[in-house]
């Protein structure tokens, strides 16, 4: 689900498919960045933008009940890049970075979790495994700094670990093997991008995702005719009913043009300490979603598994914040 994280030298913001603040980010319109919490108005906006971009693998689900997953997520970049490419300026980044980003994501992060969430893996499992991308992207942000894991990483690292291990062991129907293997996948591609809309520099990322898709959609549309085949792909748009058309397009609109644009229009006025720790909670509204529409079962070790990979997610994205409390109260 699907964007760039902003990666400090002691922590790495997290937040699924969604803008990411620079250091210092320019308020849009002039208006002052705020260090308090988020005032009403703007906590409901956040939790809209969590809560759609949770219970948007209930929408994958959906869409995927009629066509082939690497065709489904073709459909997805195309609505994503038409006709908004139209009214949207191309950003003043490279080719060469559109284009990484574009493949990392598309093909990687949202070609590999659709397949995997074509009977592999389970709406509200996804949505929890693909969190790990954090700490994917930590490795990768630490590799490229040469910076030290800090103690509280790697005790972040240990209990959302344990979490994908007790998944990987009582799966059952919910999630195979497999399917915890190609989401992990899709988390280290979705990590790639990361770093490189990172290296984009402060961008519009609205734009940035637009205009990356006309590279998403090649490789992927490929891949399906492929690995899918020309059959399936006609029978996928020819049997394809009106709830899976809104799936589609709920991929492009609610997903990526209402997420993105709220998400940082509240990154423009917020320090990101102070939004993106809503991300939290879009694995609560993905199994919970999952649970309530489509009957996911929710036993104990589900929950369990659940409560380790938030821990360690909060772990290592508020301990810093803590830290820095308990300084400045000393």
């Amino acid at each position: 689900m699907f964007g760039a994280k902003h990666c400090h030298r002691d922590n790495v913001s997290i937040a699924p498919t969604q803008p990411t603040a620079q250091s210092k980010p320019h308020p849009a319109d002039g208006a002052p960045m705020s260090n308090a919490s988020l005032p009403l108005r703007h906590f409901l906006l956040a939790l809209a933008v969590v809560a759609v971009w949770g219970t948007n693998f209930v929408v994958i689900r959906v869409g995927l009940d009629h066509l082939p997953p690497l065709l489904f997520a073709t459909l997805r970049f195309t609505l994503v890049l038409l006709p908004v490419a139209f009214f949207v300026k191309r950003p003043p980044v490279s080719w060469a970075n559109l284009a990484a980003y574009g493949v990392l994501i598309g093909a990687g992060q949202f070609g590999l979790l659709f397949v995997a969430m074509k009977g592999h893996i389970s709406p509200g499992l996804a949505s929890l495994v693909v969190q790990t991308q954090v700490f994917f992207t930590i490795g990768m942000a630490m590799r490229i700094n040469r910076e030290p894991i800090k103690a509280f990483q790697i005790a972040a690292l240990l209990l959302a670990a344990s979490g994908i291990v007790l998944i990987a062991a009582h799966g059952g129907g919910s999630a195979t093997p497999l399917g915890v293997l190609l989401v992990l996948l899709a988390a280290a591609s979705w990590s790639g991008g990361n770093i490189v809309a990172r290296q984009a520099g402060s961008v519009n990322m609205l734009a940035y995702v637009v205009w990356a898709s006309l590279f998403s959609i090649p490789p992927l549309f490929l891949m399906s005719l492929w690995l899918e085949g020309w059959p399936a792909i006609v029978k996928g748009v020819t049997h394809a009913d009106a709830l899976t058309w809104v799936a589609v397009a709920w991929q492009a609109v609610g997903n990526t043009m209402f997420g993105y644009a709220a998400w940082g229009w509240l990154l423009a006025r917020h320090p990101a300490a102070t939004v993106t720790p809503m991300a939290l909670l879009v694995p609560v509204f993905g199994m919970g979603a999952s649970a309530l529409l489509l009957h996911e079962a929710l036993p104990a070790w589900k929950l369990i598994a659940a409560a380790l990979v938030l821990t360690g997610l909060a772990v290592n994205m508020l301990w810093p914040k803590v830290r820095a409390w308990r300084a400045a109260a000393a």
